[in-house]
Order: structure tokens, then C-alpha cells, then sequence
């Protein structure tokens, strides 16, 4: 490394972290808006709130990580343009790769921490929040509610089609990790049902060995009539061979954004089992996760245009400039998703076409540099 780039980068990554701070912050601000009535209703501590703030934070890293990208170097950059020392450079003979090559370096890098952010960090993030969330959730109940609803989901419904097997549960405790009111149908390669289990009670035993279900009763049926063949009641009984896990059946229908990168791909394969459209928006979620790994190249290459065919103006129009592209961003974003919604694309395109759109803007204002 020359004295120029460690003048660049210097200056580079000195406004990269206070934008980072910046935008950090205004996030803490709108998680503050959303969520500190929702805590305190709750009954949560200044230690729980510290704790919640500090989990949920990391998961705004990877959205605010290209904002800051492009804000900082739109600055960065439109102060070097105006001091000429591009000029300079480029009249002394120095390629433009040559003079942003520090610039891709660190873009490389970013990428790398953007993949460790969106499969590590922010999953991790993103399922601490709602466990301590609920925590509080259940803390409270427990002060009015009998230990059986505390922490209840009314009405699980699950359809296991690979074991040919469908699960209901009039309701499920989150803090106990058993059912209430579980029936259990097993059904042939015609969906017919050729028996039910019907208990009080079930649970899990740990180490995926099953499940076991308490005073309740096997009912096996005809499948070609569905007459009732017989019934045999039961004090306890284990299935060895049931593996639904109750985490998966308590993750049907929740939002994508919602969900962190490990559950997105739980569903995903649940309902291309199911050969169910509501795969789509998971599915589109899973894989923008995966694409927006190259968006700090993408934003470097961006903002290097930007910068070298700018006129001399002020830096706030480098701002106007930031959310005008992340505006672009958006709208591609939503036409891709609706597209794939309507099934018109596959998900994966669907994730990947803001990417493309934006990749192709950087190369035409690469174009227009020769």
C-alpha cells in the first residue's frame, strides 16, 4: 500500500464508522419507538431492556451495512473529485482500477462479513430477541395463568405429507413443550386415514426419540369406507417413529422478515414437501439473504461512477443521491417479489433480480466513464 491509499482509506473508514453510528443508532431510536411500550406492558426490568436492545441490534447490521457503504463513499469519494486529486492521479497515468483498487479490497471483505452477518449473527439475533420476548411474555402469565397456559398456541395444525401423517393440537405450551388436546392421523398414499391417535396429552422425548402421549386412545379405520374398525384406550403410549419437531410446527405462517435464516430454510423444505405455494415469499427471503452478500461490491460500484462524473456540488447531494438508488432498490425489489408471487419467475431469480438491476446500473455508469 502507497500513501494514497492509506490516505483513502483512512478517510474512507473514518466517515464509514460514524455513518454505521449514525444509522446504528437510528435504528436503536425506531426499536425504542416500536418496542419499549410492548416491554414495559411485559413487565420488563432495566436489565431485560439492555438485554433485548443488545440481542436485537445485531440484526440491523446487514441492513444498514450497505447504506453506510454508499453514504461514505459517495462522501469520500465527492470530497476527493473536489479537491482534484482524481484529476491528478488520472493525468500522472494512474488507472482508475488503480486508484480504487483499496476501495475493492475492502469491498471483498465487506461481502464476507455480510455472508457471516446473515448466517451467523443475525439468525442468532433474530431468535434471541423473540426467545427473551416471549420469556417476558410467559413471566407475566404465569402470575394470573394455570402452568398449562402459560405460553399456549391455540389451534397447531400440521401436515407432515413425506411420513403421510397430520397433527392438531387444541393447544400447545411453549413453556411446558407438550400438547393438549392431540390427535394424531396416519393416512395411505391416497390420503385416506387408516388410524388416529387421540390423547389428552403429548410431548416430545428428548433426543428426537419420539413422542409420547397420555391417556388417550388408537382408533384404526377402513380406508376404503372409513368405518371405524376398532378402538384400544391407553394409560401412555410411545411412538418411536414420530419426528415432527414442534418448533417447525409453531413457525407455519409467520412472516419472512420474521423468521431467521436457518427457520426460512426449515419451511422452505416443508413446503416443497407440501408442494405448497406459500413457499414463495420464504423462499424469495431465503435466497435475498444469500444474494445481498455481493451488495457491497455492487454499492463500490456504484458510488466509484457517481463520484468520478459528479460535478462539484455538496456533499448533501451524495445523501439525496444514497436514498434515491436504495428507492430503486426497494421498487425492484417489490417487482421481483410480486413476480414471483404471481409465479410469472422462480424464487431464486426473484431474490437475485434487484441485484442484477443494480449490477447492470453500475455497469452503463461504468460505460459512460470511457
Amino acid at each position: 500500500m502507497n500513501t494514497y491509499d492509506r490516505h483513502l482509506l483512512r478517510e474512507w473508514l473514518t466517515i464509514l464508522g460514524l455513518v454505521l453510528a449514525a444509522t446504528i443508532g437510528l435504528m436503536l431510536v425506531q426499536v425504542l419507538y416500536d418496542d419499549f411500550r410492548t416491554l414495559r406492558d411485559l413487565g420488563a426490568r432495566g436489565v431485560d431492556m439492555w438485554m433485548y436492545f443488545f440481542v436485537t441490534m445485531p440484526s440491523f447490521l446487514a441492513v444498514v451495512l450497505p447504506l453506510a457503504l454508499l453514504l461514505s463513499l459517495l462522501y469520500v469519494l465527492g470530497k476527493l473529485h473536489r479537491a482534484n486529486e482524481f484529476t491528478a492521479l488520472r493525468a500522472a497515468g494512474v488507472g482508475l482500477l488503480r486508484i480504487t483498487a483499496p476501495l475493492w479490497l475492502v469491498g471483498v471483505l465487506a461481502c464476507g462479513l455480510s455472508w457471516w452477518l446473515n448466517s451467523t449473527v443475525v439468525p442468532w439475533s433474530v431468535e434471541t430477541s423473540r426467545e427473551l420476548r416471549n420469556n417476558l411474555d410467559f413471566r407475566r402469565q404465569a402470575r394470573t395463568m394455570a402452568a398449562d397456559r402459560i405460553g399456549a398456541v391455540d389451534s397447531v395444525a400440521f401436515n407432515n405429507p413425506r411420513a403421510r401423517r397430520m397433527w392438531f393440537f387444541n393447544r400447545y405450551s411453549q413453556v411446558l413443550h407438550r400438547g393438549f388436546g392431540v390427535t394424531v392421523s396416519e393416512l395411505d398414499g391416497r390420503r385416506r386415514e387408516v388410524t388416529r391417535l387421540a390423547a389428552t396429552e403429548a410431548f416430545p422425548n428428548p433426543g428426537g426419540g419420539g413422542w409420547t402421549f397420555k391417556d388417550g386412545r388408537e382408533l384404526t379405520f377402513n380406508p376404503e369406507t372409513g368405518e371405524l374398525l376398532g378402538t384400544a384406550p391407553f394409560a401412555e403410549k410411545v411412538v418411536p417413529g414420530y419426528h415432527e419437531d414442534p418448533k417447525l410446527m409453531l413457525l407455519i405462517d409467520r412472516r419472512p422478515v420474521d423468521l431467521s435464516f436457518f427457520e426460512l430454510r426449515q419451511l422452505i423444505d416443508y413446503f416443497e414437501s407440501e408442494e405448497s405455494p406459500k413457499v414463495t415469499p420464504y423462499a424469495v427471503r431465503y435466497y435475498s439473504l444469500i444474494a445481498d452478500t455481493l451488495g457491497p461490491l455492487i454499492v463500490i460500484a456504484i458510488a466509484i461512477p457517481f463520484a468520478v462524473t459528479g460535478v462539484r456540488v455538496n456533499p448533501a447531494v451524495g445523501v439525496s443521491k444514497s436514498f434515491g438508488l436504495f428507492f430503486l432498490y426497494y421498487v425492484f425489489t417489490n417487482i421481483a417479489a410480486s413476480l414471483a408471487t404471481k409465479q410469472l419467475i422462480d424464487p431464486v431469480l426473484a431474490a437475485w433480480l434487484p441485484n442484477l438491476g443494480m449490477i447492470l446500473l453500475a455497469g452503463w455508469l461504468f460505460s459512460k466513464l470511457r
